[in-house]
């Protein structure tokens, strides 16, 4: 059975940096496009980035560009999330999910996903 487990996630001060991992088991999900999610306290699960199965192709929320990069290793099966300059707001369980073809218009829609991971808590503090 395939098995998505993200990991990586702790407690850090505003301004430091992270890199979340998702790794891939039970199947091979190199060709596929992977997103990553997240989930506030009391807020839905929102979009955060999303990257093509060859990993030439990536697409972010407005409010992580420029301090978040998605990012993919297929020979080893997993997808990253490099988080830099965290702020408070950046708090929540972090998701990895997966999905068959990346377009674009489409990426951020969380039904089009097929498989999902437990999550990772980053907790930031001011």
């Amino acid at each position: 059975q395939a098995q998505l487990l993200e990991s990586g996630g702790r407690l850090v001060q505003a301004g430091n940096s992270l890199r979340l991992s998702c790794a891939a088991s039970g199947r091979t999900f190199s060709p596929y496009a992977k997103g990553w999610f997240r989930q506030a306290p009391g807020k839905d699960r929102e979009f955060v980035a999303a990257i093509s199965g060859s990993g030439n192709f990536t697409i972010y929320h407005d409010s992580v560009k420029g301090r978040f990069t998605i990012s993919r290793d297929n020979a080893k099966n997993t997808v990253y999330l490099h988080m830099n300059n965290l702020e408070p707001e950046d708090t929540a369980i972090y998701y990895c999910a997966v999905r068959a073809a990346f377009i674009r218009a489409t990426m951020m829609h969380q039904t089009s996903y097929t498989a999902w991971g437990q999550g990772t808590q980053v907790t930031v503090s001011s």
